[in-house]
């Protein structure tokens, strides 16, 4: 009799286990539809993977039982759900990205898209849509827009509240279609708004130009600008140096100006190229906890002078490549300081093919600088206009020339 009872009061307190179990979401969650079931992945994965453990200072168990006294009979009614849940942290780079914006977003790190070729940005204190930088030879880029310029409206709707991937799905279209941008440039009362009128064109994203610069009487130069940081970034720009250095290069100048960044490896793995020793990036997660990625003597391709060039549209993977060849004394950096992206954005996969980003982490320099929001201060400050692409590495980009001067300098100096 004892026993029975005792094994009764086992089963009940085990099946009050397993309903509690299953109630913090932690079990088969059983009791949940597909819709919700979607909505708690997204919640997990951030409670799991967000940087900030206080979640924008409120508790994220509250938040995920808030939402969940709503029903969600719809999957647009449950993007809507994950749509206004992050946006409780106040964070414009964590986000959902629906089907159709995830295959978008994987495709603009290899091939083509259609558009009008900006990339963009939520500034984290004015909370307007700013641009980063407008890709080499866009029709954005031949409209005259520059780094830091606001779109205040994409064909009349306003941008303010819109999410990057809203934005950037208005600018998208089909090729020889118009869209007009509202676009405000300067600051205060120098501030000037226009309206610009854009015809979409395919956006080609191969990231890296290359050429000999024979000009200058002191040395042949390796000129190497690249646009992005894709996931075939390394091997283009190792095949590059070869082939340069065949060429007679004594020196290279890498141009990092207007790269919004890309792929965090693939910045790790260019820094390689250009260091046999020394930390590339720091990386640290919300409990403090701090990896790192360091060079690897085998990969490094060249020990020849080296220079980097860099401007305000410089974001993110560039800044940690800048940083890295700066901060191991391997190169000097030339320009104006950078955007001030440090902050580290991870992909998850939803089960509906949707998926959702989250920030994951910050990095920091090898000298353990933070530099989210204040960006890399070059060696060399040379301010020079926005110019075109067609000018870069030319006797009209006073960048470059001042890179090209230092580098002989170097050169020299080395050589006695």
């Amino acid at each position: 009799m004892k026993r029975t009872f005792w094994q009764k009061l086992f089963t009940i307190i085990v099946a009050v286990g397993v309903a509690w179990f299953s109630c913090t979401g932690q079990g088969t969650a059983a009791y949940y539809n597909e819709e919700e079931k979607i909505f708690l992945q997204a919640w997990r994965i951030v409670n799991q993977a967000y940087l900030d453990e206080s979640f924008n200072d409120q508790n994220w168990w509250f938040v995920r039982k808030r939402f969940l006294k709503d029903d969600f009979s719809n999957r647009e009614e449950t993007y809507q759900a994950i749509e206004d849940m992050l946006a409780t942290l106040d964070d414009p780079f964590t986000r959902l990205l629906r089907p159709e914006q995830y295959r978008s977003l994987q495709v603009n790190t290899s091939g083509e898209l259609s558009g009008v070729g900006l990339q963009i940005d939520i500034n984290s204190q004015t909370k307007q849509l700013e641009v980063v930088t407008p890709i080499d030879g866009s029709p954005a880029e031949k409209a005259g827009i520059k780094p830091r310029d606001r779109v205040l409206a994409i064909d009349g709707v306003k941008t303010e509240g819109l999410s990057l991937d809203e934005a950037a799905s208005r600018m998208r279209g089909k090729v020889g279609t118009q869209v007009t941008l509202t676009v405000q440039s300067g600051q205060g009362k120098d501030a000037i708004t226009r309206e610009v009128e854009i015809v979409r064109d395919r956006i080609s994203l191969n990231p890296v130009y290359a050429n000999l610069d024979a000009t200058s009487a002191e040395m042949p130069i390796g000129y190497i600008r690249l646009a992005q940081f894709s996931a075939n970034a390394k091997e283009e720009i190792a095949q590059k140096i070869i082939d340069l250095e065949k060429q007679g290069a004594q020196g290279f100048i890498l141009d990092l100006r207007n790269n919004p960044g890309g792929l965090l490896q693939a910045g790790i793995e260019v820094a390689r190229l250009w260091l046999d020793s020394g930390t590339v990036v720091y990386t640290v997660n919300r409990q403090g906890m701090i990896g790192s990625y360091g060079a690897k003597k085998e990969e490094a391709v060249t020990d020849a002078p080296l220079t980097v060039l860099v401007n305000q549209g410089s974001a993110s993977a560039s800044e940690i490549l800048a940083s890295a060849l700066q901060d191991n004394h391997r190169a000097n950096i030339v320009g104006e300081t950078t955007f001030g992206k440090g902050l580290i954005q991870s992909l998850f996969d939803l089960p509906d093919d949707s998926g959702i980003a989250v920030t994951v982490a910050k990095y920091e320099t090898p000298n353990h600088r933070d530099i989210n929001e204040a960006g890399i201060n070059p060696d060399y400050t040379v301010s020079q206009p926005l110019i075109p692409f067609s000018k870069m590495g030319t006797q009209e980009d006073k960048q470059y020339q001042e890179a090209a001067k230092l580098l002989a300098e170097k050169t020299m100096v080395a050589q006695n």
